[in-house]
């Protein structure tokens, strides 16, 4: 089973994938889509959207993992993200992808144990749980434990 795990987000998206065979995760890829803010929203979900189907297409995952939107005090920062989640899920879409969508707490307590841990200790989980994995960034590391959490929850 490939897992292709996404932590959307408007400015940098991460994405990681993921082979589970039985209780054994394996790394295969990461990465981040990053947006320049002074870009159109238009063109920067189409760049969200496109990225995300040529990782798809690359890496032919049997299923994804998204987290959920959270709300944040900040209306226009919740649509924003709302909108990034939307082309990425487009893109999974597309692809007849089924995607399995998790509260980011959940993701957390998956992962490290605690659902309120912070992005150090999530990346440092990563670490340990897919050892030698080289991780573009704390979003490419945010999506991978998307993905290992959906491979223990799926």
């Amino acid at each position: 089973m490939i897992i292709l795990g996404l932590d959307p987000s408007l400015t940098c998206t991460g994405w990681g994938v993921v082979r589970c065979e039985g209780s054994r995760l394996t790394h295969i890829a990461n990465g981040q889509i990053k947006t320049n803010a002074k870009s159109p929203m238009v063109e920067r979900l189409a760049l969200l959207h496109g990225e995300v189907a040529k990782v798809i297409e690359q890496h032919r995952p049997d299923r994804a993992a998204c987290e959920e939107v959270f709300v944040n005090e900040n209306p226009k920062s919740t649509l924003k993200l709302a909108q990034a989640r939307g082309a990425v899920l487009a893109a999974c879409g597309g692809a007849s992808l089924r995607v399995n969508e998790h509260a980011a707490r959940l993701v957390k307590k998956a992962v490290v144990g605690t659902g309120g841990a912070d992005k150090a200790q999530v990346a440092a989980m990563i670490k340990v749980l897919l050892p030698g994995s080289k991780v573009a960034g704390s979003d490419a590391a945010d999506a991978l434990a998307v993905a290992i959490a959906d491979a223990h929850l799926g």
